[in-house]
Formats: structure tokens, C-alpha cells, sequence
């Protein structure tokens, strides 16, 4: 491991124990995910569930069968404030939360999944919770849980600084949600201070919405690529396979929420066998054979 120069030790003295590996095995982990499907010419698949919906045993089953199909399952934490959030999430963040979720669901949850299961691990939260959790003690228990990296949408990137550093020591990674109306100046310092990948908003409103792909998509992709060599993850408004796939023409990774609580929440006798139905059609959607056929 090498250190700042201002924190060079000579040999036998242990480095200090809050220095996190260089390249931490959660982060790795998201990396090796996306690099794998990449391997087989597809985009990578990630799917949303708020824990503990629509109860804790219920939504863990259906975690586990949700990473039977997607390379990255992206934990929730329950909100009732989220300004991204559309009605279906809205109403799920309301569910789960009514249902008793706490935050050591979160990390009980990713400690099973990542004992079980490939698929990376990713956390999208609204600030609230994290700082009222407390920021070091959220990023800690995140990385003993296997968890890859965090994405709150509501941190300015100016203020993000303790959340930057808390993260970084415990080596989790920072994703930042970035638009398309973003400064070029301010974009490429949110996309400098990024690790693990970043986030693009695949349409233009709130997640769930039924509008088309935005066609700013392809442009502010190319923009992210030529700031970072991270992979580019696009979401909020995938709701069907077809603009999964429409998405995956630019992105590394797609996201899809809504249309998996839609799944669930009309099978209300089987939401963990609709939710599996629906990560399936959408990571059929991504494989190099769903690719439309040409005359």
C-alpha cells in the first residue's frame, strides 16, 4: 500500500487503522460486476428496491431473487421526503416504513445478500437519514457490509465534503448524480471527486414517470466519459425493457425502480415472485440477443 508522503511510516509500524485499503473489496466488487457484463457485450443491469417492503421478510426474499438476475442490487433506504421520488417509490418508502424499517435492516440486509449472492451492492439515500445515522458510523457499517457505495441525490456537491471523507475512509464509494444543465466547470469537479461509477438521469423528471429516454442522455454521457474512466450508470424513468435497452446504446449500467414496485404492488398475493418476473424481462432486455434485428 503506498501513503501520502506525510504519512509515510517506516517498517514494522503498522499504518493507522482508520486508513482504508487502496482499493477496497466492496468497491472492487462493483467494478468486477460491470467489467463481467461488459465481458459479454451486454450492459450491466442494477435493480432498486426500498428495504423492507412491503415487510422484511417479504422484501429479503425478494432481494435474493432480484440478484438472481441483476448485476447490482441498489438498496433503498426508506424516505418520505425524497424530492426524486415519484409516486411508486413515494407510496414504497411509505410502506416500509410503516412496516418498522429501521436502518440496521439496511446493513442486516446487505450482509446477507453479499454472503449470498454476486451482484454488487449499492445504497441510494436521501441525506436525512445518513446524517441523523451519522455519517462515519453510516459509511462503516456500509463497507462491513459489503455495500460498494453510496448515492444520496439531495448532498450539494459543496457540501458533500465530511460525506466525501467519511466514505473515503472507510472506503466507500461517492456516486454522484449528475445533469445534463450542470455548469461544465462544476460538472467536472462533482465528476473528479467521484469513485465507483456515476449516476446520469435517463429522462427528464421524477423516478416512475412514463416520459421517453431524454435525448440529452447521449450527450451528457459522452460528457461524463470524457472527464472520468468510470462507468456511467443511467436511471430514474426506465420503465419498461425496451428503453432499458435504449439506455444500455450509451450506458454501462441501468437502473430500474418503479417498474419492479409497479410488479409487486400489483401482485399484492406475490410480490416476490413479480418482482423476479420483472428483473428477468429486463435483463433479457440487456442481453445481445434482445438487440432488434436488422433487415
Amino acid at each position: 500500500m503506498t501513503y501520502p508522503s506525510h504519512l509515510q511510516v517506516p517498517a514494522p509500524v503498522s499504518p493507522l487503522p482508520w486508513w482504508p485499503p487502496a482499493s477496497s473489496v466492496a468497491g472492487a466488487h462493483l467494478e468486477r460486476v460491470i467489467e463481467a457484463a461488459q465481458a459479454q457485450d451486454r450492459c450491466a443491469l442494477a435493480a432498486f428496491l426500498p428495504v423492507g417492503l412491503p415487510d422484511r421478510m417479504t422484501g429479503m426474499d425478494a432481494l435474493h431473487l432480484l440478484a438472481q438476475s441483476a448485476d447490482v442490487i441498489e438498496l433503498g433506504v426508506p424516505y418520505a421526503g425524497g424530492v426524486l421520488d415519484g409516486p411508486v417509490i413515494q407510496e414504497a418508502s411509505r410502506t416500509a416504513l410503516a412496516a418498522g424499517f429501521e436502518m440496521k435492516d439496511l446493513f442486516a440486509d446487505a450482509r446477507e445478500l453479499s454472503a449470498s449472492s454476486s451482484a454488487a451492492l449499492l445504497v441510494m439515500s436521501y441525506w436525512q437519514p445518513v446524517h441523523a445515522y451519522g455519517p462515519h458510523r453510516f459509511a462503516d457499517r456500509a463497507a462491513a457490509a459489503g455495500i460498494s457505495g453510496v448515492l444520496i441525490p439531495d448532498l450539494p456537491f459543496e457540501e458533500a465534503g465530511p460525506w466525501r471523507e467519511a466514505a473515503r475512509r472507510a472506503g466507500v464509494a461517492v456516486i454522484p448524480l449528475v445533469s445534463p444543465r450542470t455548469p461544465p466547470e462544476r460538472l467536472a469537479a462533482i465528476v473528479a471527486a467521484a469513485t465507483g461509477m456515476v449516476y446520469a438521469p435517463a429522462t427528464d423528471s421524477v423516478t416512475g414517470n412514463a416520459q421517453p429516454i431524454s435525448p440529452r442522455l447521449p450527450g451528457l454521457i459522452s460528457q461524463v466519459r470524457s472527464l472520468t474512466s468510470l462507468p456511467v450508470a443511467a436511471g430514474i424513468g426506465i420503465s419498461t425493457p425496451a428503453q432499458a435497452r435504449h439506455a444500455a446504446a450509451w450506458a454501462d449500467l441501468v437502473v430500474v425502480g418503479s417498474a419492479v414496485i409497479r410488479r409487486m404492488q400489483a401482485n399484492p398475493r406475490g410480490p416476490v415472485a413479480a418482482a423476479a418476473s420483472a428483473a428477468r424481462d429486463f435483463a433479457a432486455a440487456l442481453r445481445p440477443a434482445a438487440q432488434p434485428e436488422t433487415e
